[in-house]
C-alpha cells in the first residue's frame, strides 16, 4: 500500500553516508585513507600487500581495524639529520 502524499512528503529520504567507524572499507575509502589512487590499491591487493581483505561476490572490502593496525606497525618513521 502506498503512503498518502502528505506522509510521503514527511518521510526522510534515504541517504547513504560513509561512517568513519565502518567495519569494512571499500577500495575507494582505502585509497582515501592511504592518499593514493584506487588503481594503486588494486595493485597492492594483487600483490597481497593489504591485510584484512574480504571478497563478497565481486566486491573487494578491507577490514578497517586490520588496515589501521597494519598502518601503525608498518610505517617507517622519518629521520631528521
Amino acid at each position: 500500500m502506498r503512503a498518502s502524499g502528505k506522509q510521503a512528503e514527511q518521510e526522510e529520504p534515504y541517504v547513504m553516508t560513509v561512517n568513519s567507524e565502518s567495519v569494512l572499507l571499500t577500495v575507494s575509502e582505502v585509497a582515501d585513507v592511504l592518499r593514493t589512487s584506487q588503481k594503486a590499491i588494486y595493485a597492492m591487493i594483487e600483490r597481497g600487500q593489504l591485510p584484512g581483505l574480504r571478497r563478497i561476490g565481486r566486491r573487494v572490502l578491507i577490514r578497517r581495524a586490520d588496515l589501521l593496525h597494519w598502518l601503525d606497525h608498518n610505517c617507517a618513521s622519518s629521520r631528521k639529520g
